[in-house]
């Protein structure tokens, strides 16, 4: 069995993960918070839009692919999913920072 160096490991690692004890820069994002988050929503919506149209396809027989109609539903329904998740937790994070006492 070879034994492989760990400087290996730095290779399948992203670049915006630093390693303990290496001196690394840090970057500095290159969008703010509230653009990541517009472009976030505005991916889920093209899914959603993307699912809505394969459906209407289907209906309209224009399609009969049925697994991708699918597919493309439940990832539109994850995606929502996930972003409403991430909006109660923002909520909570709010309310918590607003309870607290100065």
């Amino acid at each position: 069995m070879a034994v492989n160096s760990i400087s290996q490991v730095k290779q399948l690692m992203p670049d915006n993960v630093g390693l303990s004890g290496v001196n690394e820069e840090v970057k500095t994002p290159e969008i703010s918070f509230g653009e990541y988050l517009n472009s976030a929503l505005m991916k889920v919506t093209n899914l959603e839009n993307e699912a809505s149209k394969l459906k209407e396809d289907f209906a309209l027989g224009k399609t009969d692919n049925i697994p991708e109609v699918l597919i493309a539903g439940e990832k539109a329904s994850i995606a929502l999913q996930f972003t409403m998740q991430i909006r109660n937790k923002i909520l909570d994070a709010y309310s918590e920072i607003m309870r607290m006492q100065i």
